[in-house]
């Protein structure tokens, strides 16, 4: 399975993480309604650098470590950065059901990468269980109208691949950065930077990246999902993925879906079919045999015994 048994601690901030990430899609929607999708990304960063910046003047962090590779910061060009503007702009030519169809593929590829590229160990139990927790997905999100062309599939299919490769070298550089809060200041300074010459270039071309009148709703949740997607998460899963091989972070993605699912129940009245609800129970059941069997290798005394004289 993977050469270390999560903490409750590690375990609890990838579960938030992906609760953030569930719930800061479902308010982000309001927000889409008045903002166009770069400008919006834009905000959306803008306000989670201001509440980093206020979180580390509190705890009296300095903004830059010296000490951690440039390379580590420079991800976040990758992700957030390229990734979502690739999604954003796939998502013009693609039913939003299909692009979360796509975006499950993301744990996935992870785990193929991790043990490619990190050479994690990566077991057929976990392979299997993660694909029951992608069943369960799909089940979760299912949609009647998945359409899109192929250039919004290959749009979001290149956002993906970001996501994914960013988590597999994040997890190769974090180790090297003093405070995952710069580290996370570095990345969406630069996210925001790229967010914002797409936005002019896309102005330069069209003139419709601006947003027009925002009402007072449409800014606290562009603001809102901002600080809740790209700030409290980012540095939840980062903190996480300090902890766990990438492959098992991934697993906590299978979550976002079922976050999601929940809070457009509450916030939005969503109502939920009896699949969704079989698929939500699906991937908590895939992820709980996951951990377990984590926890249980990790205690295992022949396993313990392997590892010490390695």
């Amino acid at each position: 399975m993977s050469d270390s048994s999560p903490s409750r601690r590690t375990i609890l901030a990838l579960t938030l993480a992906a609760a953030s990430w569930g719930v800061g899609t479902v308010i982000s929607k309001r927000a889409t309604a008045e903002i166009p999708p770069l400008a919006l990304l834009s905000i959306q960063l803008a306000a989670s650098l201001v509440a980093l910046g206020l979180f580390m003047r509190w705890r009296r962090l300095p903004f830059r470590d010296p000490s951690s590779s440039p390379v580590v910061g420079r991800l976040g060009l990758l992700n957030p950065g390229l990734a979502y503007a690739l999604s954003l702009l796939g998502l013009v030519h693609l039913s939003a059901s299909l692009s979360v169809l796509l975006w499950a593929m993301e744990p996935v590829l992870i785990l193929f990468l991790a043990g490619w590229l990190l050479r994690e160990r990566i077991a057929a139990r976990l392979v299997f269980l993660s694909l029951v927790a992608v069943t369960g997905m799909l089940l979760v999100i299912q949609q009647p109208d998945s359409s899109g062309s192929l250039l919004g599939v290959g749009l979001t299919l290149a956002g993906v691949a970001c996501c994914a490769i960013y988590t597999v070298s994040a997890r190769r550089w974090l180790g090297d950065a003093d405070s995952t809060s710069q580290v996370l200041v570095a990345q969406q300074s630069h996210a925001l930077a790229l967010a914002g010459v797409l936005v002019g270039a896309a102005w330069l071309v069209s003139g419709a990246a601006l947003p027009g009148a925002v009402s007072p709703v449409g800014w606290a949740s562009a603001i809102g999902s901002g600080i809740l997607y790209y700030g409290i998460a980012y540095w939840l899963y980062l903190s996480g993925l300090r902890e766990v091989p990438a492959s098992l972070a991934a697993v906590s993605f299978y979550l976002i879906p079922v976050f999601g699912m929940a809070a457009g129940f509450v916030l939005l009245g969503e109502r939920l079919g009896p699949g969704q609800w079989l698929g939500a129970a699906i991937v908590l059941a895939a992820i709980f045999l996951i951990l377990r069997r984590t926890d249980e290798t990790a205690t295992d005394p022949v396993d313990r015994s392997i590892r010490a004289q390695a």
